[in-house]
């Protein structure tokens, strides 16, 4: 199974990842994907994504995490 990001807006609404957020990459572990957001967060955030949910594969693992308080 791999792990995943789930990008939201303010609403909770899904966000594509554009030109100024970084894709979606799918990470072998959660502490990957864990990692990665903690990274990139900013660059979320900059690009619009308010909040988002981590996944493994289809099941929801947690969120609605907002990246304003990250």
């Amino acid at each position: 199974m791999s792990w995943t990001w789930r990008y939201e807006g303010p609403d909770g609404s899904p966000v594509e990842a554009g030109p100024e957020a970084p894709a979606q990459p799918d990470f072998p572990t959660q502490s990957d994907a864990e990692s990665w957001v903690g990274e990139v967060w900013r660059d979320l955030l900059g690009a619009g994504v308010a909040s988002v949910s981590l996944y493994e594969g289809d099941r929801k693992v947690y969120g609605s995490m907002g990246l304003d308080s990250a």
